[in-house]
């Protein structure tokens, strides 16, 4: 199986744009989006090439492989116009016989014990991480830290991090 892992577009249509290329290149079975996908916030700068509405009109049109759940900039307004569900503050999917619990990250009160053979995905820092049990893409409109644009690519037990505007940073093999 095939996953593109993204969070944090925060609206901003440019590197949707970049995250399509890859979402394109690479036909993922599944493309999971941890929250913060329209709006900017009231603490953050505008984005690049900001566009909600371009980028709800793009998402919709990966529906069918978009797996969501809900980021603190998320409202029930974007669920009204976004055609694939985001009000779950939390998920939990099987891959490779591999718990992935999924959350924004900005909701910690109902966290899972985690297994040696779990792993948590979030988003909301805007900073990348790869670990065994922890992954966070980092955030594909608004980095932080002078971070890299970036999303994952997860196949055959492999995680790529992958900055929008170059190539693979890193990778993590589980």
């Amino acid at each position: 199986m095939k996953i593109v892992i993204a969070s944090d577009i925060h609206g901003s249509y440019g590197y949707l744009k970049k995250l399509c290329s890859i979402v394109e290149k690479e036909n993922p079975d599944k493309l999971i989006l941890l929250g913060d996908l329209l709006y900017h916030g009231a603490r953050n700068n505008i984005p690049d090439e900001y566009d909600p509405k371009m980028v709800f009109e793009v998402l919709n049109g990966m529906k069918d492989i978009i797996v969501a759940v809900r980021g603190n900039c998320d409202s029930e307004v974007d669920q009204d116009v976004l055609e694939f569900p985001i009000q779950d503050d939390y998920k939990v999917i099987e891959v490779d016989g591999i718990n992935w619990y999924l959350t924004h990250g900005h909701i910690n009160d109902r966290l899972p014990e985690l297994s040696d053979n779990d792993i948590l995905f979030n988003g909301h820092t805007h900073i990348y991480n790869l670990s065994k049990n922890y992954i966070n893409p980092g955030s594909v409109g608004y980095p932080r830290h002078n971070s890299e644009h970036t999303c994952i690519i997860y196949e055959n037990m492999e995680f790529s991090l992958y900055d929008l505007d170059n190539d693979m940073i890193m990778s993590l093999k589980i």
